[in-house]
């Protein structure tokens, strides 16, 4: 994030001005499996539902790399702030060692237990399993590229360079773009390769970006130089960057181990809800992009804030973030509710899906805004030190999906487990929001003012 002064001056201003380059890097990771999706989705529901049950894997990833990342961001940024480059350099060098060798035994994990991994969702189409285990294959061997690109960006993060991944990771964005429809549907006399075109587009953009990277921080940056990778790791230096990115990781890792389960039940109706819940997340994932980008720079306003001592402006900061983020996400339902039709057609046209996906965006548009609701809030109370409770209110109301998707599975059928996932979100919203609010009451009063969350018709 870049080094701004946000205890001064117009609240909304500093706080897009942050956002933007952050909400734009999301953005774009978010459109490289939009880019696939479209693509691939002109295979048919079945090649969709290949690379989404392999996609899992991938999202899995985030996990190991929140160690480096949280590390690397938080290190790099307080050495860089005390002129203690030396300091930082070390941030670096162990977020690299410690991200490419995790990369390393992830991949030899997926690529060794492809077969067991694929199985667990209990697929019974052969050539989807098949595809799965072939992308997940491709994936696997070019793993390490796809750890190192999240590192490099909390870098540039870290030494006060937002702007320089996004552009980075668009470059990336572009490839991807250009060689999906070649590698998967082919041009001229090549014929494509369908899935595995998909997988190939995919690896080869990371690498791209990953030689991006390196050149921009070799060139441009002092800190890079002379990192020395070869050097062995300091166990203090380790356990201080492991304590800063663990419980960040194992939130990340449990949310993708509940979705893989919901993931394997909702496999028992077939290829088809798979691959509607795969494009579904892909579209939600707009609000959810939007939301990301705003929170951390909301994390960084209160932050600044609550250091400066500044309480009234805590307030109308996160009054000005609730509307702002509240509008987005009011907009994002009133889209997926009334629209879904249009939006899903543009990425499968089998009817059968597209009647499906229409269903499914319509229950999960009703939580949109209290998803955005409660990823913003979470920024606010990581600003304010206080990690603890979002973790808890994301665990715990994630982890009722299970139950509540049996249940009402069992009671509706298949739109049970998509009312189960919305009404979750609307859960964590709700409770997450009313702790903020307790938390200020007790501690951060504003000249006896308490926060007022907006109502819904300012909004």
């Amino acid at each position: 994030m870049e080094n701004k002064n946000l205890i001064e001056g117009s609240i909304l201003k500093s706080l897009l001005l942050l956002a933007l380059p952050i909400m734009g890097t999301a953005f774009v990771q978010m459109a490289y499996n939009l880019t696939d999706i479209m693509w691939v989705g002109r295979l048919g529901s079945r090649a969709v539902a290949s690379v989404g049950t392999a996609g899992f894997f991938t999202w899995f990833a985030m996990a190991p790399i929140f160690i480096s990342k949280i590390g690397a961001e938080v290190g790099i940024a307080q050495s860089v702030g005390r002129e203690d480059f030396d300091g930082a350099k070390k941030y670096i060098r162990h977020s690299l060692q410690t991200t490419i060798g995790l990369s390393v035994i992830y991949a030899l994990i997926l690529i060794i237990f492809r077969k067991p991994l694929i199985g667990f969702f209990n697929l019974k189409e052969i050539d989807v399993v098949n595809n799965a285990q072939l992308y997940l294959w491709i994936i696997g061997t070019g793993m390490t590229f796809f750890f190192l690109n999240p590192i490099f960006t909390a870098i540039l993060n870290g030494y006060g360079k937002s702007k320089q991944p996004f552009l980075i990771n668009t470059v990336g964005l572009i490839v991807n773009i250009i060689l999906d429809p070649i590698l998967i549907l082919g041009f001229g006399r090549f014929s494509g390769y369908g899935v595995k075109g998909a997988a190939i587009a995919t690896v080869l953009s990371q690498i791209i970006v990953t030689l991006l990277f390196i050149s921009y921080l070799r060139k441009y940056t002092t800190v890079f130089h002379n990192i020395q990778l070869i050097r062995s790791i300091e166990l203090r230096k380790l356990r201080s960057f492991m304590k800063l990115g663990i419980p960040v990781a194992v939130q990340s890792g449990l949310f993708t181990i509940i979705a893989m389960v919901i993931a394997r039940y909702i496999a028992n109706w077939g290829p088809v809800p798979v691959a509607v819940q795969k494009i579904g997340s892909q579209i939600e994932a707009i609000s959810w992009a939007t939301a990301t980008g705003f929170s951390t720079a909301v994390s960084t306003f209160v932050g600044q804030n609550y250091g400066a001592n500044k309480w009234e402006r805590i307030n109308k900061g996160y009054s000005s973030a609730f509307k702002f983020i509240g509008t987005i996400g009011v907009i994002t339902s009133l889209l997926l509710i009334f629209a879904g039709e249009q939006i899903f057609t543009l990425f499968i046209k089998e009817p059968e899906a597209i009647e499906a996906g229409i269903i499914y965006l319509r229950i999960l548009g009703y939580s949109q805004f209290f998803m955005c609701v409660e990823i913003t809030t979470a920024g606010a109370f990581n600003g304010l030190g206080k990690t603890i409770p979002p973790s808890i209110v994301g665990i715990t109301s994630n982890a009722l999906r299970i139950p509540s998707c049996i249940i009402l599975s069992s009671i509706i059928g298949l739109n049970g487990i998509w009312w189960s996932i919305s009404m979750s979100s609307v859960l964590k919203g709700i409770i997450i929001t009313a702790w903020f609010v307790l938390t200020i009451r007790r501690e951060l009063p504003v000249n006896n003012e308490i926060i007022e969350i907006p109502r819904a018709a300012e909004i």
